[in-house]
């Protein structure tokens, strides 16, 4: 079956999830931008850390206000994925894709009993040091080479980043294959 890369970007009032909530969720097709999808989340309870809430630049008050449903709105990016998808496997991708695919898996099995991305992703940082041979330090975004940085900046707005990561890999899966 061949596979569609989804770049996908959580913004968290905290490190983990259940007891934090996801706040936002963006998504891009890696290769094809225009496929978007983006949602705010209202909050499953009132937990926040101050730093994780200082990079999110809002309030969890805003999110209770405009927030989705986490039922509806994680019905909502299945139903994106599978039209997206088509008859291809979606493949999540992240930048540290271990954070945001933990918030994205406990609320599709939690809201939907189910993760249309089954059980992994690809995660950029990890494929950066395997193309590289890096040491783990060299694979933050700060010392990713620019030939591999698309000309968004990192606004840690859910969507804008998901769109980033999407070109980083794209780049990188281009430099090694030769494919776009």
């Amino acid at each position: 079956m061949p596979e569609v890369y989804i770049s996908v970007d959580v913004e968290a009032a905290g490190p983990i999830p259940a007891t934090y909530s996801m706040l936002s969720l963006g998504a891009s097709v890696v290769g094809d931008a225009g496929k978007t999808f983006y949602a705010e989340i209202r909050p499953i309870n009132s937990n926040s850390k101050p730093e994780a809430m200082k990079v999110v630049g809002r309030g969890l008050s805003d999110f209770v206000r405009v927030g989705r449903d986490p039922q509806e709105a994680m019905a909502a990016f299945r139903d994106w994925i599978t039209s997206v998808a088509g008859s291809r496997r979606p493949v999540f991708v992240g930048f540290n894709a271990m954070f945001d695919w933990a918030f994205v898996n406990f609320y599709f099995e939690t809201y939907l009993g189910q993760n249309p991305f089954g059980f992994g992703g690809l995660d950029i940082k990890s494929f950066y040091m395997g193309m590289s041979g890096c040491a783990w330090e060299d694979t933050r975004s700060s010392r990713i080479p620019d030939d591999f940085k698309g000309p968004l900046p990192h606004s840690h707005n859910a969507l804008d980043d998901a769109i980033e990561q999407g070109e980083m890999i794209r780049r990188m899966l281009k430099s090694v294959s030769g494919q776009a």
